[in-house]
């Protein structure tokens, strides 16, 4: 993701509906999970470390760019900036890796993975965000410097041959996906805006319904999953 696309995000992420709504989800996942060691692979703004530390995570931010390892700094956090396929961590290091919207981005994405595995202990958790169905490919996902968007299938097949069992897999932004499909069929560049506080309210509303809902088998925007280390045989 370029620099300029960085700084927005990290501009908007505090209030904007959908950052909101996935720490929402980011904290949902590690409820009852015991605080430990966790890297954030891709943290941009670090919105997402934040929420860690919050729950009591000693929690450190990776960003390869050089713009999202300093907002990430700016914002008091501890900061790595490293590539997610070469991660500068002893094996079996970390309790908790997350990596929201991040394998998108990397032609490598098994390397990625591996590399997740390595770091983690056998009893940790990987949680995994990305953006759902290539039918939904457009010029979003070019602007934010996507590689790929992932099927259910292709994502959990990615994992297994990464070493992982998947423990949870759901569909997110699910309700409103028929105006994302929209929107994207007929805009150019980045969905990366300042929303109109009564848009942002509207969609917000909407988001949060969908916590209530038995929509996680449906297809969504993007999709969600709980991994953990394979055992071995």
């Amino acid at each position: 993701m370029e620099g300029t696309e960085v700084r927005k995000l990290a501009q908007l992420e505090d209030d904007h509906w959908w950052y909101r709504e996935r720490r929402h989800l980011l904290a949902k996942a590690i409820a009852g999970l015991t605080p430990g060691h966790a890297l954030d692979i891709g943290a941009a703004g670090g919105g997402n470390t934040r929420v860690l530390r919050e729950h009591g995570w000693d929690a450190v931010a990776l960003e390869y760019g050089q713009d999202g390892a300093q907002v990430a700094h700016e914002r008091g956090l501890a900061t790595v900036r490293a590539d997610a396929t070469r991660l500068p961590f002893s094996d079996a290091a970390l309790d908790l890796v997350v990596a929201f919207d991040l394998l998108e981005h990397l032609h490598d994405d098994d390397t990625a993975v591996a590399e997740v595995r390595r770091v983690l202990k056998p009893t940790g958790t990987y949680l995994v965000a990305v953006p759902a169905d290539p039918r939904l490919w457009s010029s979003h996902d070019e602007a934010v410097d996507h590689v790929r968007r992932y099927t259910r299938d292709g994502l959990v097949d990615l994992l297994r041959r990464g070493g992982f069992e998947v423990a949870d897999v759901r569909s997110w932004n699910v309700l409103l996906r028929p105006v994302v499909a929209m929107r994207r069929r007929h805009s150019s560049g980045s969905d990366l805006e300042d929303l109109h506080p009564a848009v942002n309210f509207g969609l917000r509303t909407v988001i949060t319904a969908e916590r209530y809902l038995p929509v996680g088998n449906l297809p969504g925007v993007s999709l969600l999953v709980t991994a953990r280390p394979r055992r071995q045989a």
